[in-house]
């Protein structure tokens, strides 16, 4: 490849690098986390609720006895009326 081809692409790379890097910077500043921009958006999603259930449901399925146990005595108190 003939030199000037190679420092051309080269420059174009530097370029687009520095973009990133800007675009990057620009998000960054001042931009809320990525997890504010998404906290809520299942709220009243009823698949959503579905596959938190379905998940807890699993979890629970591979618990060891002990552990049920533990859960369902931390329950009992929670429920307790005082």
């Amino acid at each position: 490849m003939p030199t000037e081809k190679l420092t051309a692409r080269v420059a174009a790379l530097e370029h687009e690098v520095a973009r990133l890097r800007r675009d990057l910077e620009s998000e960054r500043a001042g931009e809320r986390p990525w997890w504010e921009h998404i906290a809520g958006t299942f709220a009243q999603d009823r698949v959503y609720k579905e596959a938190m259930r379905l998940g807890q449901q699993q979890r629970r399925s591979q618990q060891s006895p002990a552990s049920k146990q533990r859960r369902d005595s931390y329950a009992r108190t929670r429920h307790r009326s005082s």
